[in-house]
């Protein structure tokens, strides 16, 4: 049985190797911010550089704000972790196209944070999934982590990058 695990951890950290490498050698994208911390209806404003090492087939090239809600419960002693995806805004920056070798590009886009306190928003079901998730956010165990995602979704391995935001939700809920 210890033999079998051991082979399959060793496939996992390898299979990981293989798969970071191969991103690596495929390219890179660099992710800029000017400022990581807004309140609501702000514009997260930023840039990202594109260099490709390879020639790629990209379906998509986007920016998108994520917000993760993140549940830690504690039960018997063991301490579990749970993310669930509750907000995303996608900007399409470029369509399907084919990047070359040894290109480079510098891209900046502009995201609104959600403006969680607009009549418009509040009544959205995005809007009521938030707010539910933000006063569950007092819950010490309860936490929404926000980020950025610059992401090149190519046939293969994706080149991505992504920084991590604050976005000033005391006043919802």
């Amino acid at each position: 049985m210890l033999i079998i695990v051991s082979v399959l951890l060793a496939g996992a950290v390898l299979a990981a190797i293989i798969y970071y490498v191969a991103r690596f050698l495929r390219g890179s994208i660099k992710l800029s911010l000017p400022r990581t911390v807004f309140n609501p209806g702000d514009m997260i404003e930023g840039s990202f550089d594109l260099h490709t090492k390879k020639s790629i087939q990209g379906n998509q090239l986007i920016v998108s704000l994520i917000g993760v809600q993140v549940t830690k419960t504690r039960r018997d002693g063991e301490t579990k972790t749970h993310s669930d995806e509750i907000y995303r805004d996608e900007l399409l920056v470029e369509a399907a196209q084919l990047y070359s070798a040894g290109s480079a590009a510098t891209y900046e886009f502009s995201l609104a944070a959600p403006d969680m306190n607009s009549s418009e928003f509040l009544e959205s079901s995005v809007g009521k999934a938030l707010t539910a998730a933000f006063r569950l956010v007092n819950n010490r165990t309860t936490r929404l982590k926000w980020k950025i995602e610059a992401r090149l979704d190519a046939k293969g391995v994706d080149l991505v990058a992504t920084k991590s935001v604050s976005i000033n939700t005391k006043q919802i809920g």
